[in-house]
């Protein structure tokens, strides 16, 4: 069996906006299974068939991951990246126009 860890994690956030990592399709399927059946749609659906499909070793990890990022970023659960983040302050820090 292939291994099902992601090259790289998907940030999410859970919670009340906690950064999570997810970073193995197992991570990101437990994450579908958990979602609530009402907000379900279709691109839940694409994700989780993939995930699934993937733990079969039928298709890619990063196939799966992918998919994963596309329904994270449909719902936007995504984390910015850190980096964008400190830029960001670094920014305003410098502004005498931003308090």
């Amino acid at each position: 069996m292939k291994s099902d860890t992601f090259r790289e994690p998907v940030t999410i956030l859970v919670g009340l906006g906690f950064p999570a990592e997810v970073r193995s399709v197992m991570d990101a399927y437990r994450h579908l299974a958990e979602w609530p059946a009402s907000l379900r749609d279709t691109a839940h659906s694409v994700a989780l068939k993939a995930c699934s499909a993937a733990l079969r070793d039928e298709i890619e990890a990063e196939t799966a991951r992918g998919l994963f990022a596309a329904f994270a970023e449909k719902h936007d659960l995504l984390a910015p990246e850190t980096d964008v983040i400190v830029a960001s302050r670094h920014r305003h820090d410098k502004d005498p126009h931003v308090r």
